[in-house]
């Protein structure tokens, strides 16, 4: 049970960071922050069912924030290296 009061939290923790942040940087590691508290929250959940099943769905949330980790840093340095900034507010519009 502490295990999904942990996952809860640290959810809050990253959409608080989604909404409350200014540089892409920032914002992109709180929404990895939130996949990495749904990932604990299907451990959570397979811990007290016995199955492990959501435990092999939290593989391909391994995967998948991997892969987005991959193509959000590479966007998000293209983006800086054109714009000079990572401001979000500034990136709003995404005309070269």
């Amino acid at each position: 049970m502490i295990w999904l009061v942990a996952s809860a939290i640290m959810f809050a923790i990253g959409a608080y960071g989604v909404l409350t942040r200014r540089t892409a940087i920032l914002v992109f590691l709180s929404i990895e922050l939130m996949l990495n508290a749904a990932a604990l929250s299907l451990v959570a959940f397979s811990n007290l069912t016995g199955g492990l099943d959501a435990q092999v769905v939290v593989l391909f949330i391994i995967a998948i924030a991997a892969a987005e980790v991959a193509v959000g840093l590479g966007l998000i340095v293209a983006i800086f290296r054109r714009r000079e900034t990572t401001n979000v507010d500034e990136l709003r519009q995404l005309r070269w």
